[in-house]
C-alpha cells in the first residue's frame, strides 16, 4: 500500500471506532462525547480532503444504479455530519459552552436523529466499500484458501443476523424515526456489551450495504452484455 492509502485507511478505521464510541453517549460521560464528536468532525473533513478527487468529480461521466446510490448516501451523510455538528455545538456545555447559543430543545432533537443516522449511513457507505477493504485483506493472507472464504462469510452473515437482533432489542428503528427523542441506557449492563451489540448492528449495514452494491453492479454487467 502507499502511504496515502495508509493514511486514508487509518482515518477511516479511526471514525469507524469514534463512530461507535459516540453511541455510547452517557456511558462515556458528556465532555468524552463532545470531544469525540469533535474528532468525528476533523477525521470527516480528513476524510474528504483525501478524496477530493472522486468530490471534483461527482458531475463528470455517467452515472449507474450503484453510482447514483452511493452520491445520495455521501449526501445524506454529509447532511446529517453537519447536522450532528451543528446541533452538538449548541447543545454543548464543555467544549463550547462559552457560546450559549441557545435552542437547546430543537438542537436535542436534531442531533438525536442526526446521530443515529450517521450511525447507519456510515455503516453502509463502509459497506459499498469494503470490497476495497477486504482485497487490501487478502494481500496478506494465503491465496486460494477456500476455509478461508466461506469462515469469513458465514462469520459475517452470524455478526449480521445478531446485528438484527440487537437492533431491534436496542429499539434503534424507534431512534432513527423519531419515536424516542431521549436515549435510554442500562447503567448496570457493562460498557463492553453495549458496544459489541452496536458493532454488531453496523455489521449488519454494512453487510447490506456490501451484498446491495454487489447486486447492482452485476445488474449493471447484465445490461453491459
Amino acid at each position: 500500500m502507499s502511504k496515502k492509502q495508509i493514511v486514508r485507511m487509518a482515518v477511516d478505521c479511526t471514525m469507524t471506532v469514534v463512530l461507535l464510541l459516540l453511541m455510547g453517549y452517557s456511558r462515556i460521560g458528556e465532555t468524552a462525547h463532545e470531544w469525540l464528536g469533535v474528532s468525528m468532525f476533523v477525521l470527516f473533513v480528513i476524510h474528504h480532503i483525501l478524496n477530493r478527487k472522486w468530490i471534483a468529480g461527482v458531475f463528470r461521466g455517467k452515472y449507474t444504479a450503484f453510482r447514483v446510490l452511493q452520491t445520495a448516501l455521501v449526501c445524506a451523510l454529509f447532511v446529517t455530519m453537519i447536522g450532528s455538528a451543528v446541533s452538538g455545538i449548541i447543545l454543548s456545555k464543555h467544549v463550547f459552552a462559552f457560546l450559549d447559543l441557545g435552542g437547546a430543545s430543537v438542537a436535542r432533537t436534531v442531533h438525536m436523529l442526526c446521530g443515529y443516522w450517521n450511525f447507519v449511513l456510515m455503516s453502509l457507505h463502509l459497506g459499498f466499500h469494503w470490497v476495497m477493504i477486504v482485497g487490501m485483506a487478502s494481500k496478506k493472507l494465503p491465496k486460494n484458501k477456500p476455509v478461508l472464504t466461506w469462515s469469513a462469510r458465514i462469520a459475517a452473515l452470524l455478526i449480521a443476523g445478531y446485528g438484527v437482533y440487537a437492533l431491534i432489542g436496542r429499539q434503534v428503528a424507534d431512534y432513527l424515526f423519531g419515536k424516542t427523542m431521549f436515549a435510554f441506557f442500562d447503567t448496570s449492563e457493562p460498557v463492553v456489551l453495549f458496544l459489541l451489540d452496536y458493532l454488531a448492528i453496523m455489521g449488519t449495514f454494512v453487510f447490506a450495504g456490501h451484498y446491495l452494491s454487489k447486486v447492482l453492479k452485476l445488474i449493471k454487467r447484465r445490461k453491459t452484455t
